[in-house]
Order: structure tokens, then C-alpha cells, then sequence
């Protein structure tokens, strides 16, 4: 008797050391983002590419993957939908991130088709694009871009590897990060990481950037139900961000961070969810 106590003492410190570790919170739903159009409609769309909101606007917007004619809809601060159903992405766009320097939304197109950002009227409502930068700027044609704003950098995720790409002129940069997945730095590197691969139960295409301290880079664990964060000095696991039981996870696209708010889209409710 005595022994299993011990052992069961043994398991209890060693479970509060991995806690101290990682912090954990859990997430509750705060916000939605209903796209328009539906699957019977012509050119729906089925992904959620991303998700992005403009502080000076105070408006979210939101791009369908796939094909330059699925829709694209901008938002109020509350969610109402401001766009009309007939409103189309222009581009087969992937990743959105605001660029304050610039004062506009930005964002990485699939393949070859560049770099662009879009052009508001008065109103806030899109108009038209254009290409900032052409060609394959990003490590593979389903990339989804997130701004690192303090650097000035546009993130990547392929394999365990963040590509890090200059806002200013699109050209990938010397920076290297290889995350560690669901390690923490006392644990260290794992024996079989195998950086080139993409790694079973996360999301493969999209990445995330918080600015948060030691929690900068984000991933989403699909087997797991969580969001974990990395440290982008060294690639290891800070903490974690439990998701409710009845959220929507996806092993591409469909993932996103913007407001302070994780974002998830559910494709067969069309809709974007923000959890906080």
C-alpha cells in the first residue's frame, strides 16, 4: 500500500510540473461571421481562407479559398454583414493580415498568384485589388500568410519549418524557425522530429501571430482541440488554448487569429466563430 502511494505521489508532482510548464486557458465563443451565399448558390465556396479585421474601419473581413469568384464579406464590429451576396474575392486569396503602415488589407494569393491588397471605397466596402508582388511568394501554392507586424515579416508554415518573408518586397528572409511539436524547452527537441513533414493531427496550412511574448507563433492541434502557442525565439511549446468540445476543426485552411481572437469556420454553417 505504502509503494502505490508513493507512486501515485510520484505521478501527481510530475503532472504539476508539466502544468507549470504550459499554461492552459480555455476558450469560450464570443463572435460569428455568417458568409454569405449557400451551397446551392452559384460559386459558394466551401473553405474559410481567412479572416482579418481593419481597426481603422472597425469592420472584419472575410475570403472564401478556392477561386477569385467565391464570395468575400465584410463585417461590423458586432457581426452584421455590411457586403452584399454578390461580392466576390477577386482573387483566389489564402492569407489576409492589415498592414498599418499602409493602412489597408493585404494578402497572399494561391500558387503564382502573388501578393495584393485591397481597395475600399468610403464606405469600407471592397472595389477592386491589385498585385503588390507577382509570382510564388511563399514556400507552397496552399500557404496561408500571417503578418508578424513588429518584424515586418510574413510567416509560413511547411513541415514544422515558419518561413519568414519581407513585408516590403516579398523576399524570404535568413530567419529560420522549426517548431517542436507539443514539446516544451525543458523537454527538448524529440529524438524523431522530422522538420520536412507535415506533422499528423495539426492544421498544415495555416499558422498564426499573436505579438503575445513567448507565445508569438500558433498552430492548431486537431486531435487535441487546442491552439498551441511557440515561443519564436527557439520553436517550443508556451501554452495552450483549449477549445470547446463543439468547435470546428479542419486540417487545412479555416483558421485564423485577428481582434485578439482565435477563428475558426465551420463549412457547413458558413461560419466564422471567435473565441476568446
Amino acid at each position: 500500500m505504502k509503494r502505490i502511494s508513493i507512486l501515485l505521489l510520484a505521478s501527481f508532482f510530475i503532472f504539476i510540473s508539466t502544468e507549470a510548464q504550459v499554461k492552459s486557458k480555455a476558450l469560450k465563443k464570443v463572435s460569428t461571421l455568417k458568409m454569405p451565399r449557400t451551397a446551392e448558390d452559384d460559386m459558394p465556396g466551401k473553405r474559410g481562407a481567412c479572416v482579418v479585421w481593419h481597426p481603422k474601419q472597425k469592420k472584419y473581413y472575410a475570403v472564401m479559398a478556392g477561386n477569385a469568384g467565391y464570395p468575400v464579406a465584410v463585417f461590423d464590429a458586432t457581426g452584421k454583414i455590411l457586403s452584399g451576396k454578390e461580392d466576390n474575392a477577386l482573387i483566389d486569396a489564402r492569407g489576409l493580415w492589415y498592414n498599418a503602415d499602409n493602412n489597408r488589407i493585404e494578402g497572399n494569393g494561391y500558387n503564382d498568384n502573388g501578393w495584393f491588397y485591397y481597395k475600399l471605397n468610403e464606405n469600407g466596402m471592397i472595389v477592386d485589388f491589385e498585385v503588390l508582388f507577382e509570382d510564388m511568394n511563399q514556400p507552397n501554392e496552399q500557404s496561408v500568410g500571417a503578418y508578424n507586424f513588429k518584424d515586418k515579416t510574413v510567416l509560413f508554415l511547411k513541415g514544422a519549418h515558419i518561413y519568414s518573408y519581407d513585408i516590403t518586397d516579398a523576399t524570404e528572409t535568413d530567419d529560420e524557425l522549426i517548431l517542436h511539436w507539443g514539446r516544451t524547452e525543458k523537454e527538448g527537441a524529440s529524438e524523431d522530429e522530422e522538420p520536412l513533414e507535415d506533422p499528423e493531427g495539426y492544421n498544415t496550412s495555416t499558422v498564426i501571430y499573436t505579438n503575445l511574448p513567448g507565445t508569438e507563433i500558433g498552430v492548431l492541434n486537431i486531435t487535441k482541440m487546442q491552439v498551441e502557442l511557440y515561443n519564436k525565439k527557439n520553436g517550443f511549446m508556451t501554452q495552450v488554448l483549449r477549445l470547446p468540445e463543439n468547435a470546428t476543426v479542419e486540417g487545412t485552411f479555416n483558421f485564423a487569429y485577428t481582434n485578439g481572437m482565435v477563428w475558426l469556420f465551420d463549412m457547413d454553417g458558413r461560419t466564422w466563430s471567435g473565441y476568446k
